[in-house]
């Protein structure tokens, strides 16, 4: 795993971005150089005075479309600033995104994301370039920057000395070798409105409480998800 992720992001509204870069872990992650963050506004790239990126699609319908030639030329030249890095770009038919994803795009020296609006891109931007499509679910957003940051924060946080514990991420829920949910979790007061934390977490057995834990994660997954039971199984998932 690389010690430093770089994330490119080429948006229309790289302005979306400046809470979330300043503020929590990523701020922190940020100041450590354990990844670096770039924006690239792709209005950079148009070549007329009203900075025109989108256009009617041909042959009619609702909504305008990323130009082909103002988005290729952009991604491109991001791309030769040195190694070309992984590329993805958010679209609905793209590969869900998912922990196991995210795992995958940690050991990326450079990761480069396309963030679209309006009704899409041209489909010529994808022809020509060939990314990677990525979907954070099957829902409509107003454009790719939201997606883009869930990358940013879920891939970061698979950084050795971003996050305060390193345990942290190894047992979070989706995680390498723990496919299922994590157990319930409980702090101070011991007593809140009828509400007690289970006793055995406060025995100071650890091995007893090691165990209740493993049988809660289990019993939460298949309370709240089984499908994901059926997965770590090996089998297909249902069908809804």
């Amino acid at each position: 795993m690389p010690s430093v992720i770089c994330f490119d992001v080429l948006t229309l509204f790289p302005s979306i971005f400046e809470g979330f870069l300043s503020e929590s872990v990523l701020k922190g992650a940020l100041a450590a150089q354990k990844i670096e963050v770039r924006l690239h506004n792709m209005r950079d790239w148009a070549d007329d005075k009203h900075a025109t990126m989108d256009d009617r699609p041909f042959g009619g319908g609702p909504g305008m479309l990323l130009k082909v030639d103002r988005v290729v030329p952009c991604v491109e030249e991001i791309q030769h600033q040195q190694q070309p890095g992984r590329l993805l770009m958010f679209t609905p038919q793209g590969r869900c995104f998912n922990q196991r994803f995210a795992e995958e795009l940690a050991t990326e020296q450079r990761i480069v994301m396309l963030c679209g609006r309006y009704e899409g891109f041209d489909e010529r931007v994808a022809e020509i370039l060939k990314p990677e499509e990525v979907s954070i679910g099957d829902y409509i957003l107003n454009g790719g920057e939201v997606a883009a940051m869930v990358v940013i924060e879920t891939v970061m946080r698979l950084i050795r000395g971003v996050l305060g514990d390193e345990d942290s991420n190894r047992f979070d829920s989706f995680s390498t070798g723990n496919r299922i949910l994590d157990c319930a979790h409980y702090t101070r007061p011991r007593e809140y409105r009828g509400f007690s934390v289970p006793e055995i977490l406060l025995s100071g057995n650890h091995a007893e409480i090691a165990q209740w834990r493993n049988n809660n994660s289990l019993q939460r997954t298949k309370e709240k998800r089984p499908d994901l039971l059926v997965t770590a199984s090996g089998n297909s998932s249902p069908k809804n």
